[in-house]
């Protein structure tokens, strides 16, 4: 993991950079930290240098991945707040990318095992009309005439 911190109209204390390094440990789970494809651009900042109150904090993400990229913003009133909330939501769309392959994974299982339980009955079970299969399976290239 490579990770790039910039800070935007504030100076960033060691408090906040461990806060967020300690936050960005919690998606382990879901993006392989020690991997060095993996890049992470986070910035950190206040909107304006004249503002008071209100959502004045802001948190961004940016993880590179290959060819995927996600992307979060937050804006809250406090700096830890949209950290916070900067991480949920790069978190649920990196489950939801999880889950998505895992699905098409899973469908490709389906779609193999129907292959070989045989021809036209086996694809029917997999949950959608037969001539779509066939359709989704001549567009895979496993089927050529």
């Amino acid at each position: 993991m490579r990770l790039n911190l910039k800070a935007t109209n504030i100076v960033l204390s060691d408090i906040i950079k461990e806060y967020l390094e300690k936050r960005l440990q919690s998606l382990e789970k879901l993006i392989g930290l020690d991997d060095p494809a993996v890049m992470i651009d986070v910035e950190l900042g206040c909107t304006s240098k004249h503002h008071q109150n209100g959502d004045i904090f802001f948190a961004e993400i940016n993880i590179h991945r290959g060819k995927e990229t996600f992307r979060s913003v937050s804006n809250r009133p406090d700096m830890q707040s949209a950290i916070d909330d900067m991480r949920d939501e790069i978190a649920r769309e990196l489950s939801s990318q999880k889950g998505r392959r895992i699905s098409l994974s899973r469908r490709g299982g389906l779609l193999a095992k129907a292959l070989l339980k045989g021809g036209y009955d086996g694809v029917e079970y997999m949950g959608r009309p037969a001539k779509a299969s066939w359709k989704y399976i001549k567009k895979l290239g496993f089927w050529k005439k």
